[in-house]
This record gives C-alpha cells, sequence and structure tokens, in this order.
C-alpha cells in the first residue's frame, strides 16, 4: 500500500505536536547540520578540484581513468549507503553512524598530501567516499527526522544550499592557496585537513538526535524484501526517476577538464567549481521553500531543462563567456532538483524505513554515476568535450520525456 505522506494524516506524525511545529521555524539541529556539511565540503572541494587535474597533469592518466575513478569512488559510496541506511533504521540511532563517516573521511585527508603515487591518491580517494557512504542516507535520514512536516523541502533546501556553499568556498580556497604557494597542490592538500576536523566536532557537540516515537514500529531486518515493499510503489517511481536522471549528468570533473580544454590556467581551473556551487547554493534553498507550496515535478522538469541547457552551452563553448554560463547553468539545475528528490524520498517513505530508503535511493543513482562517469570519460577520449556534453542533453532530453509519461502516477501521490 502506498505510504501517505505527513500532509495526508492531517499533518501529524507519530510523536509531533502540530500546534508546536506551526509555531516553529526550521530547528536548530538542521541548521547545524547544514555547517556539518559546508565545512567537510570545503575541505573535500579544496582537495577534489584539483585531484582531476594533478591526476591529468601531474601524474599523466587519461581523461577515462578519471571518469573510471571517479565513478567507481562514487558507486562505492552509494554501496555503502544502503548498508548505513539500514542499519539506522535497524539501531533506532542516526548521529552515530553520522560521525562515524565524518570521521573516517576527516582521517583520510592527511593521505592526500602524503600520497607517492596514483595508487595512494586511489585508495584516499574510495575510504573517503566509504565515510560519505556511511554517513549519507542516516544524514538524510535524520533531517527528515527533525525537520517539521510543512518545512520538509526548505529543510532538505537549506542543508543542501550550506553544503554546497561548502563546496564553493573550498576551490575558493584552493585557487588562493595555489596562488600564494605558486601550484604547490601537497599544501593545499595539508590545508584542507583543518575543515574536516572542525566538521566532525560540531556535529558530536551541535546535533542532537530526537527519541524515536513510542508509537513508530520497529525494523528488524530492513533490507528483507518485505520491508523494501512497505516502501510503495510512489518511492520506486521516485528512483526510478532519479536513476534516469543521474545517466543524463556525470561527474563535475568533467567541468574542470572542459574548463582546461578552453585554455584556462592551472591555478585558476577550480574557478569552474566556485561557479557551479554558488549558483547551487543560491537557488537550493529558495526552491525548497518553493517546493512546499507549488508542483515539485514541474520543478523536477524545469530542472531538466536547465540540464539540458547547460549541456549544450558547455558543448559550444569557445571562451570563457561560454564556459562560464554553461556552469551556471549546470549549478542552477542542481538546485532546482538535488534537494527536492531528497524531499521526495523523505515524503514517500514510511518514517522507520528513512534510512532504507536514502540507501536504496543512492544505490541507485550512485550505479548510474558510475556508468555516466565511465561514458562521459570514453566519450572525451574518443569525440572530445563537444561529443561528451551532447550525449549528456540527449539523456536529459530522454529523462524529460520519462517524466512526463510516468507523472500522472505521481500526481497527488508526491505533492504533484
Amino acid at each position: 500500500m502506498p505510504t501517505k505522506r505527513p500532509d495526508e494524516m492531517d499533518g501529524k506524525e507519530p510523536g509531533t505536536d502540530p500546534v508546536a511545529i506551526t509555531r516553529q521555524g526550521i530547528p536548530a539541529g538542521i541548521w547545524a547540520l547544514g555547517f556539518v556539511s559546508l565545512l567537510m565540503d570545503v575541505s573535500s572541494e579544496m582537495i577534489h578540484a584539483l585531484l582531476p587535474v594533478y591526476m591529468v597533469t601531474v601524474l599523466g592518466t587519461s581523461a577515462l581513468a578519471v571518469g573510471v575513478i571517479e565513478g567507481i569512488a562514487e558507486a562505492t559510496a552509494s554501496i555503502t549507503k544502503v548498508f548505513s541506511g539500514a542499519l539506522s533504521d535497524w539501531l533506532g540511532k542516526r548521529k552515530l553512524l553520522a560521525a562515524l563517516g565524518y570521521g573516517l573521511a576527516a582521517c583520510t585527508k592527511p593521505i592526500f598530501p602524503l600520497a607517492p603515487t596514483l595508487d595512494w591518491l586511489i585508495l584516499a580517494r574510495f575510504i573517503d567516499r566509504i565515510g560519505k557512504g556511511i554517513r549519507g542516507a542516516p544524514r538524510d535520514a535524520l533531517v527528515a527526522d527533525i525537520a517539521p512536516p510543512h518545512l520538509r523541502g526548505a529543510s532538505f533546501g537549506l542543508r543542501q544550499s550550506l553544503d554546497t556553499i561548502g563546496a564553493f568556498l573550498g576551490p575558493l580556497l584552493a585557487i588562493g592557496l595555489m596562488w600564494l604557494t605558486a601550484d604547490h597542490f601537497q599544501a593545499v592538500f595539508w590545508v584542507a585537513v583543518i575543515p574536516a576536523v572542525l566538521s566532525v566536532g560540531l556535529l558530536l557537540v551541535a546535533v542532537k538526535e530526537p527519541d524515536r516515537p513510542k508509537a513508530q514500529r520497529r525494523v528488524r531486518m530492513p533490507l528483507h524484501r518485505d520491508e523494501l515493499a512497505r516502501l510503495g510503489a510512489t518511492y520506486w517511481w521516485i528512483v526510478a526517476i532519479a536513476a534516469l536522471f543521474t545517466l543524463a549528468r556525470f561527474s563535475e570533473a568533467f567541468l574542470v577538464l572542459r574548463a582546461q580544454s578552453i585554455g584556462l590556467p592551472l591555478a585558476s581551473v577550480p574557478i569552474v567549481l566556485v561557479i557551479m556551487s554558488l549558483a547551487y547554493s543560491l537557488s537550493a534553498y529558495p526552491v525548497g521553500v518553493l517546493s512546499d507550496r507549488v508542483n515539485r515535478l514541474t520543478l523536477l522538469a524545469l530542472g531538466l531543462v536547465l540540464l539540458v541547457l547547460a549541456d549544450l552551452v558547455l558543448a559550444f563553448a569557445t571562451d570563457i563567456i561560454g564556459l562560464a554560463g554553461g556552469v551556471v547553468l549546470w549549478g542552477l539545475h542542481m538546485g532546482f532538483t538535488q534537494g527536492l528528490l531528497a524531499t521526495l524520498v523523505a515524503e514517500a517513505a514510511p518514517a522507520e524505513l528513512r534510512g532504507t530508503a536514502f540507501g536504496m535511493f543512492n544505490l541507485m543513482t550512485g550505479v548510474a554515476l558510475l556508468v555516466a562517469s565511465i561514458v562521459a570519460g570514453l566519450l572525451w577520449d574518443m569525440a572530445g568535450p563537444r561529443g561528451t556534453f551532447l550525449a549528456g542533453a540527449a539523456f536529459a532530453m530522454l529523462t524529460l520525456a520519462g517524466l512526463s509519461a510516468i507523472r500522472g502516477r505521481l500526481r497527488g501521490r508526491a505533492n504533484a
């Protein structure tokens, strides 16, 4: 049977007071989780903004190798999320797993400046992504647990915006430090250790996990087929849409390589991630607020249109202005889709299975990202940047057509 959304249950979930909810804004715990994400993203993006160029120009790897490494790393994170999400449902504890994931990621940061070979960088990248996998689903489920039902879209949008502010501050710091250190990659990687440690400390001190409602059903085997069936048809349609959408986009590493192909100086290449993340962060929260009031699937379709436009502009860009325009559109499409997809998952899944729901969601999208990144790397080596981005535009249009075809199935069931 399809799961009712909170607003289909008179605005009430087990253990909540609808009168109190209407008088409060976004809880402090959501803000704290947002700043935890911000700090970790500052650290991660300081490294990841430089890593593709470092691998290609310093270590001599190919674009295909970058695509394979990025895709497998993200797929590793996605597979881990399935088990950590299910474990958080079984334990009824989400903060513990989130802290473990953030802590593991923080411990990997010193490996990047110390790595003597590509093998060590790959190892550090994979361990870092395992940390992301451990924290991802429990953290998203924790956001859904803390957020008032009528502010769920705004809460996910806020966390995503703060997360993405970190994603543009990181590359910005990387650019400044590359200039100050005369392109000394290892020095930048060492500085990135600091915000990672601060992130873990903030999570431990400032985030309080709500008690599990006594009336909430306890889950014994979250990944059993009977429990997965309880997620409902609406949830699985949302996962299918998200997987198709992920096939239409690939790792942002290819935005960095596109900037290099146009001739942007080495130290300035991370600016593309600054621009993308700025557009992302400025749009995610307003879109989240808007999604609590209007048709969510229409906003998702608009995000796909923005992705098509971004791919087309990046395919034919010949100068920095064209590149910047395409990157802005790419960031806007992320702001219109990522927090919104998380909100749809949170509302479609039963409260006691939210960790499992986010884990399965991330598994499917992670596999799709692996495929998309490998295909993008092959196309880049065979047909160049134009072929890669034109293929992305074609996949995005196919996804938009698929969304239109199944829109009727979701109308009235996921705030459509």
